[in-house]
């Protein structure tokens, strides 16, 4: 930052640190300690579409790179895109495999990034579930790209918009020393509808 910037109160943007995903296995097991919410085995990156063939191809090569095991028994991924515009990449893996899973969020966040798409990039999103509860309680992990931190999501159960604001900060106060927590609040966007749960 410079001088200028200084005085003028303007700040650098925090730069993406996509190595921040590599936490999350050894997190899951602190949450699930804390809280008894496990991993799905779900997990989605969520970018701003784009029209192009430079940017189709390199959807096609994620889709390559992603599906290569399928023949071995793994799951294909999924593309679909929300009521807001935004297309989502949703992979699978066995719920014991987070690494994997965050192996392959990786990917396609490096991929994307790499290819001049980074700007993008919105967040990631790795599910969990509370599988002592009976109402089938979920829960996501959502990495922000742009600012390099996560936040907790934990919708109420049922039909409406409502979020579990409690849970939220507990898993915030639980998660503290394993994750680059977000600190602003107002950042901690809902997911509606997200693939991933």
């Amino acid at each position: 930052m410079g001088l200028l910037d200084a005085i003028l109160g303007r700040s650098k943007p925090v730069r993406p640190d996509l190595d921040q995903l590599f936490a999350v296995p050894s997190a899951a097991l602190t949450l699930q300690a804390a809280t008894g919410f496990t991993p799905t085995g779900r997990g989605s990156v969520c970018f701003a579409g784009v029209e192009g063939g430079g940017f189709a191809r390199l959807q096609e090569d994620v889709r390559e790179l992603l599906d290569a095991d399928t023949e071995r028994g793994g799951i294909p991924v999924e593309f679909s895109r929300d009521a807001y515009g935004y297309t989502w990449l949703l992979a699978t893996h066995p719920a014991d495999d987070t690494a994997g899973l965050v192996n392959d969020l990786h990917a396609v966040n490096t991929m994307l990034q790499d290819g001049g798409f980074g700007p993008h990039l919105l967040c990631s999103l790795i599910g969990f579930r509370n599988t002592e509860s009976t109402d089938g309680r979920s829960l996501a992990l959502v990495y922000l790209y742009k600012r390099g931190t996560f936040y907790p999501f934990a919708p109420l159960p049922g039909d409406a918009e409502k979020r579990d604001n409690q849970l939220e900060l507990q898993v915030r106060g639980a998660l503290g020393d394993d994750l680059r927590v977000e600190k602003d609040l107002s950042r901690w966007f809902p997911v509606w509808g997200a693939p991933g749960w």
